[in-house]
């Protein structure tokens, strides 16, 4: 029976279809890294991005095309992690913005919004590469705008433009050198080809496993910015219920209502976000009284996911449970509250893993340290409510991690009421270093011409093990070897950690090299550390040698020459 339209209850269907599939593949998609590090994470960053919008869709009661496509497009992107997460929240926000006004979707809307999901994506990456999500996306579009006057029946339209999608990814390792030499395709295009085929075989009356759509409490998009008060009496609680929810606006929400709507809460508590997209309205606020809150949201529209935490009660919970995390969630408040405080005409957010990597950070200006890295990457929702908590007029961000850029600048566009400069520090090491040569009496556009000027001085590399067979720049790679990856691909492998750093140093230290400084990972001694500083020494006496303890996991150490 040939399917010439879809409604808004197949929309739902086919959309949750697609967020299962995915989730089901996440770990095979994991794998598909270039790197063969222990720390493949785009098939997570992906379904922890789709999920965010999942959990908005699941809360919506028989939505019509244009609830379901908000639900979509502001979940998306309030829940996009990594690179890869942050490219699909795109496509979904372009491909919504399409069908979202008609009651039914047939072959032209659809060809239609693929074309702008595509185009949606490629504007938010500054240097598109070919040979990843963008190309298979590119292509389906293509495809789409090829055989739309051909066909009417939407099972295999969709048909046609998955199989070309599936074409692409396969050859996705002849346009990227670096896939061919791991012997993967591209683990994003893959991601995004899950979706696909989920919601193809929905439309195609196939059977679904939708338990795929639980997560874990550990796998949750919840913000890594914690807000706690683990160390202090509850009576120095001034605000004790965290107060949570979706406007959904009855009208658009100008920026009029929104500094009003602000305006209000602060009246009546702290630690306050509120983020508008169009009529989607994000709200976080610390309060005695979160019902006043609350009805005051509804005189703007109907409200979704509400949750009200009585931090109090909490309080006690984390003392009896999760006493190691004390330490860490009482100083995440503290920066909140000094974050908050005190006005100021800069502020700093920076992307840490590791509690000796946060302390340098804190110790160096940062006012909020989010915790993620290479094994857990920030969504964008973290960043927007870090942003909110710093009290200055300019707010920079530090990803300090090529993976949680994307990220950073997707919160970065979604923040009007404060200037927010992203810094492109690709590692931690470029991080530090830009936060040092940051000169408080320049300009912003003055502090990050020169803070990228300083970040291209250094040399860096980390130190980590394989966990697969592979080859990658011309270096067979064996699992469980010890690699230095590097600035731009890898610089050697070893059967020792320390002879993986020496022979990194033998690549990256130069004539007029002055310092290597080693951060050490939770897995390594300080006593290792020494031994290896000393051995730097004796190989390179020209240079001075600095360790600190990082903490970091995953990665034995980072490296930085300058």
């Amino acid at each position: 029976m040939e399917l010439t339209e879809i409604n808004a209850a197949s929309l739902k269907k086919a959309f949750l279809a697609g967020a299962a599939s995915l989730s089901a593949k996440k770990d095979w998609i994991n794998e598909l890294n270039v790197f063969p590090v222990p720390d493949g994470d785009t098939g997570t960053n992906m379904t922890l991005t789709i999920m965010s919008a999942v959990q908005e869709v699941s809360e919506l009661d028989k939505p019509g095309i244009p609830e379901l496509c908000k639900a979509i497009s502001s979940g998306s992107l309030r829940g996009a992690r990594g690179n890869s997460g942050v490219i699909l929240s795109q496509l979904l926000r372009g491909f919504t913005k399409v069908i979202r006004n008609d009651k039914a979707i047939d072959v032209a809307i659809l060809a239609s919004a693929f074309e702008k999901a595509t185009e949606t994506a490629y504007k938010a990456v500054m240097k598109p590469k070919e040979g990843t999500i963008l190309t298979v996306a590119r292509s389906m579009s293509e495809r789409a705008k090829e055989i739309v006057s051909e066909k009417t029946d939407l099972t295999s339209f969709l048909q046609d433009i998955v199989d070309t999608g599936n074409e692409t990814l396969a050859r996705t390792p002849d346009m990227l050198p670096v896939l061919k030499q791991a012997g993967v395709v591209d683990s994003g295009g893959q991601g995004l080809m899950a979706v696909m085929q989920g919601a193809l075989d929905s439309l195609t009356g196939k059977e679904t496993d939708f338990s795929e759509l639980t997560l874990n409490e550990n796998s949750s998009a919840a913000s890594s910015v914690n807000v706690d008060t683990s160390k202090l009496d509850t009576a120095d609680i001034r605000f004790g219920y965290c107060t949570e929810f979706i406007i959904n606006a009855a009208k658009p929400f100008s920026e009029e209502d929104e500094g009003n709507f602000k305006s209000y809460l602060e009246s009546m508590g702290d630690s306050i976000v509120c983020v508008a997209d169009e009529e989607v309205v994000k709200v976080h606020v610390h309060t005695n009284d979160p019902g006043l809150a609350i009805e005051k949201g509804l005189s703007f529209g109907s409200l979704s996911r509400i949750k009200v935490d009585n931090m109090r009660e909490e309080h006690h919970e984390r003392l009896i449970k999760d006493a190691s995390r004390i330490s860490a969630e009482q100083k995440a408040e503290e920066e909140r509250k000094k974050a908050a405080a005190e006005h100021k005409q800069y502020g700093f957010i920076c992307v840490s893993s590791g509690k000796g990597l946060s302390d340098i950070f804190r110790d160096i200006g940062a006012d909020m340290v989010i915790e993620g890295g290479q094994t857990m990457n920030p969504c964008t929702d973290d960043f927007i409510k870090a942003i909110g908590s710093v009290n200055a007029d300019t707010v920079f961000i530090f990803p300090n991690n090529k993976n949680i850029l994307l990220a950073a600048e997707q919160a970065q566009h979604m923040c009007k009421d404060k200037n927010v400069v992203v810094i492109p520090s690709r590692n931690i090491p470029q991080g530090i270093t830009a936060m040092i040569n940051f000169m408080p009496d320049s300009s912003p556009e003055e502090n990050l011409s020169s803070m990228k000027e300083e970040m291209g001085r250094i040399r860096t590399c980390e130190i980590t093990y394989a966990v697969r067979d592979t080859s990658i720049d011309g270096i067979e790679i064996k699992k469980g070897d010890f690699m230095a990856i590097g600035d731009h691909g890898m610089l050697s492998d070893a059967k020792s950690i320390t002879d993986a750093v020496m022979d990194a140093l033998g690549k990256t230290a130069e004539e007029d090299s002055e310092l290597v400084s080693l951060y050490f990972g939770d897995q390594v001694e300080e006593k290792d550390a020494e031994a290896l500083k000393e051995k730097i020494n004796g190989k390179f006496p020209h240079v001075e040698v600095e360790i600190h303890n990082g903490g970091q996991p995953v990665y034995y150490y980072f490296i930085s020459v300058e």
